[in-house]
C-alpha cells in the first residue's frame, strides 16, 4: 500500500496507513526538498474522486482553502462538517485531515489550495515588526486550529488562486496580506480543545494511538489495547497522552464522538437514538449528558439550529 506524502516544498509530513486487516504499517517521516526561491510552500491539490482520510501532522502552520467539496473535517479532537470555501488555519503538529462526501459540481474536482510556513520563519518577521503584530496574535490563536466563515473563504478565493501565478516576492507579499486580513476577521472560531505540546520523544507512539482513536472512536474504549499500540503500560499511556494533548483519552474520544454526532444532526434526519448508538453511546441518556456537557445544549436543540421549520429534533416532520 503506497504512502502518500505532499510533494512540495519545505514540508515534513507524517501519514498513517492501516492494513486491510486492521494491522499497523510503520509511520513514514519524510523530509521534502527545500525550495531555492521561497521560504514557504504552497500546493494546488485537485482530486477527481475524493479527498481521502489521511490523518497526519507536521511542524509547519497550514492554511487551507477547500473548494467544490463537502464532507467532514478532523482537527485535533474536533470533528465537524465542511463545505465549499472552507478556510482553516492549523497550528504546528496539530493532527488533521479532511474526508469528502460529495462534490458541488460533479464534473469538476475537489480542490484544496494549501499554504505551509514554519513558525520560526514567520515569527522572525512578526516579532520585530509592529505592523505585523496582528499576524502574531492570529498564529497564537491558531495553535488549536481556526475555522473562518465560508464568506471569508469566498472573499479570499481569488487571492488564493492568484498566488500560484506570482513570482516569489509578490507571493510573499500576498501571503502576508491574506494573514493580515484573517487577523482582523471576527468569524474565526477555535476548533480543537486539545492542543499539541512541544515535548521531546513519544511522538510516534502518540500518532499510533491518535490514528487508532480516529478510526475506532465509535467502538468501546479499551485502554489495554491502546497501551499495546503505544508499547506502553496503561499508566504510561495516560501520562504520555496528557503530556502531549493536555487532555485525557476519555475526553478526547468524547470530543470525537460528539463531533460526529453534530455532523449527523446538522446534515441528516437520522433519529437521535440511532445517531447516539452509531457514534458510540448505546445509552441515549449518557449520550444526552455528554452532548450537553460539550455543546451546552441538547441534541434536539442543536438539530433545530439547522433543520427546516417543519422538522423537529427526533427526525420526524410535524403534521
Amino acid at each position: 500500500m503506497p504512502v502518500h506524502v505532499v510533494p512540495h516544498g519545505r514540508i515534513l509530513i507524517l501519514l498513517w496507513r492501516l492494513l486491510p486487516e486492521g494491522g499497523w504499517m510503520r509511520a513514514y517521516l519524510e523530509h521534502l526538498p527545500v525550495s531555492d526561491t521561497a521560504s514557504w510552500s504552497l500546493r494546488d491539490r485537485r482530486l477527481d474522486d475524493a479527498i481521502p482520510f489521511q490523518w497526519h501532522h507536521h511542524p509547519e502552520y497550514e492554511l487551507t482553502l477547500t473548494l467544490n467539496s463537502r464532507g467532514q473535517r478532523f482537527v485535533g479532537d474536533h470533528v465537524g462538517t465542511y463545505g465549499h470555501a472552507d478556510l482553516v488555519l492549523i497550528g504546528p503538529n496539530l493532527p488533521h485531515t479532511w474526508a469528502s462526501r460529495a462534490k458541488l459540481l460533479a464534473d469538476a474536482p475537489h480542490v484544496a489550495l494549501v499554504f505551509w510556513f514554519r513558525g520560526a520563519w514567520i515569527a522572525g518577521m512578526t516579532d520585530g515588526t509592529v505592523e505585523l503584530r496582528p499576524v502574531r496574535d492570529l498564529l497564537e490563536r491558531a495553535q488549536a486550529g481556526l475555522a473562518f466563515a465560508p464568506e471569508t473563504g469566498l472573499a479570499l478565493m481569488a487571492d488564493f488562486q492568484d498566488m500560484f501565478g506570482l513570482p516569489p516576492l509578490q507571493r510573499l507579499h500576498g501571503l502576508l496580506s491574506i494573514l493580515m486580513r484573517l487577523a482582523g476577521d471576527a468569524t474565526a472560531r477555535p476548533l480543537s480543545r486539545a492542543v499539541p505540546q512541544v515535548v521531546q520523544g513519544g511522538r510516534s507512539r502518540l500518532d499510533r494511538v491518535l490514528a487508532h482513536l480516529h478510526r475506532h472512536y465509535a467502538e468501546p474504549l479499551r485502554m489495554a489495547e491502546l497501551a499495546g499500540i503505544a508499547a506502553l503500560s496503561v499508566s504510561g499511556l495516560h501520562r504520555m497522552f496528557v503530556r502531549h494533548t493536555q487532555t485525557s483519552i476519555t475526553r478526547y474520544v468524547a470530543g470525537l464522538r460528539i463531533g460526529e454526532a453534530c455532523s449527523r444532526l446538522s446534515t441528516t434526519m437520522q433519529p437521535i437514538g440511532l445517531i447516539a448508538e452509531a457514534v458510540g453511546y448505546p445509552s441515549l441518556a449518557n449520550f444526552n449528558r455528554q452532548f450537553r456537557a460539550l455543546r451546552g445544549m441538547t441534541p434536539r436543540a442543536y438539530r433545530r439550529m439547522f433543520a427546516p421549520r417543519d422538522v423537529v429534533g427526533d427526525g420526524l416532520k410535524t403534521p
